[in-house]
């Protein structure tokens, strides 16, 4: 991992990093790393270090300082309340803090020392823990080793032809898998500049130029908001989404602004990016792609049958290769269930794939597989047709009991509201999908339940 930053034979990059109007060299990263180094060197008690992860190059330095130490690194979200703030720290067993002494009072603060040595990161050691978003339960740790980090980059350099002569755009949280690992440690480990824009809206994206650029559905659907920020990007030579499901029309208004059809991949935090698009291969909107890397992944139905590869028949999608985790933090139980007998790991989600092995995510078992009138519905197909439709900004579909149909298919929507929508909406997915597939209701509200991660909170529709 970081292979570029600690190759000697690489020079000096005066645009190594930026971060808003900061910028970091090369060798001036390196030596402010060595300063980091140097000051864990000197706690009495070793143990992991926890970042209030803000987008700063005072971040970035810590983050890189620490891992050159070989000292695992534990990202905290900075808008993270008191309570999931005190569970990661707890859970974590962090014993040194790097973040504003009130927010972690019971922690040692992080001092820079003398200049430490700096040292490849053990392959098989613990460099991050990163954590969940907590839709189940309390936010799980995930330890990510440096050699599943650097697996899942290298995989994602080869399918996307990322090389040092790319500069990457993006400006993502730094305390999750896209922006951290994929964002930040990429290009480290690649070789190319970063420029990260602090806030991802479109005109800071048009302002800084760069041939790759990363974002989530919201940000490309306010890129495609903004045409004349959308058109400076036809200088990139690859954007990428994931995160989130892309909705088709942000997909194909991105492509007639900028000129370039956007590579849609998946992963979570568990397994690190499992699935892309390739440059120069098949871009479709709500596909995802096909394994990367000596990523293997593999469909199958309830009773554990294969599902047949035809692009329509839904499976739970299971993975297994050199990113997927070896076990939950401090959680046997859960790490048991989480993988099947014969070491697949079961992502939870819902998955098609074809016969040329490229998969589109149909939602996630547990909320998105609706079980009506005797057929299965992944309720992601049907959020992915119903956010075509001009007047819907957001949706959320769930399956709600039924003495008849066993559960009845509803979709709550956030839009614009018209006479008619709702029959419309009704329609459109009758029309594009089967005829068992379209919503029973449509309910129109001003918001959608959400987590502090900002996910959509499902049960609390369907319990509603």
């Amino acid at each position: 991992m970081l292979a570029a930053l600690l190759d000697p034979s690489v020079p000096d990059r005066p645009d190594a990093v930026t971060i808003g109007p900061d910028r970091l060299s090369r060798d001036r990263l390196l030596e402010l790393a060595a300063s980091v180094a140097g000051g864990l060197a000197l706690r009495p008690t070793p143990g992991p270090l926890a970042v209030h992860a803000v987008p700063d190059v005072s971040t970035v330095v810590t983050l890189v300082g620490a891992l050159l130490a070989g000292v695992s690194v534990v990202p905290v979200p900075p808008d993270a309340g008191p309570l999931e703030r005190s569970h990661v720290l707890n859970d974590s067993g962090a014993v040194t803090w790097a973040g504003p002494a009130e927010l972690a009072p019971d922690l040692p603060l992080l001092e820079h020392g003398p200049a430490g040595t700096l040292v490849t990161p053990a392959p098989d050691a613990t460099a991050l823990v990163l954590y969940t978003s907590g839709t189940t339960g309390a936010p799980k740790g995930v330890p990510m080793t440096a050699r599943a980090l650097a697996a899942g980059i290298d995989a994602l350099a080869e399918a996307w032809a990322w090389t040092p002569d790319d500069v990457l755009v993006h400006g993502l949280p730094l305390f999750h898998l896209h922006g951290l690992v994929l964002g930040l440690l990429g290009p480290l480990h690649v070789g190319s500049p970063l420029v990260h824009t602090v806030r991802p809206d479109p005109a800071s994206y048009a302002a800084a130029p760069g041939s790759l650029y990363f974002g989530v559905p919201t940000v490309w659907h306010r890129v495609v908001g903004d045409p004349a920020s959308a058109r400076e990007l036809r200088r990139a030579r690859l954007l990428v989404s994931g995160s989130a499901p892309l909705p088709a029309t942000t997909f194909t208004a991105l492509e007639e602004l900028t000129g370039s059809a956007p590579v849609e991949r998946y992963g979570m935090t568990e397994t690190g990016i499992t699935l892309s698009a390739r440059v120069g291969g098949l871009l479709r909107p709500g596909w995802v792609g096909l394994p990367v890397g000596a990523t293997q992944t593999r469909l199958r139905t309830e009773s554990g049958d294969d599902v047949p590869s035809d692009g329509t028949s839904m499976g739970r999608l299971e993975v297994r290769g050199p990113t997927v985790l070896s076990g939950y933090l401090g959680l046997p139980d859960a790490t048991a269930s989480s993988f099947t007998d014969d070491g697949w790991f079961v992502t939870g989600d819902l998955a098609a794939r074809d016969a040329d092995g490229h998969h589109r995510i149909l939602g996630r078992e547990s909320t998105d597989l609706i079980k009506t009138g005797g057929y299965r519905v992944g309720a992601g197909e049907v959020e992915a047709v119903l956010r075509d439709h001009p007047a819907v900004d957001e949706v959320a579909v769930v399956g709600v009991p039924d003495d008849d149909l066993g559960q009845r298919i509803v979709a709550f929507v956030v839009g614009t509201r018209s006479p008619g929508l709702e029959n419309e909406l009704v329609d459109l997915v009758a029309t594009r999908l089967s005829w068992h597939k379209r919503p029973r209701r449509v309910v129109l509200v001003d918001d959608l339940p959400r987590n502090a991660m900002g996910k959509v909170q499902k049960t609390l529709l369907a319990e509603g």
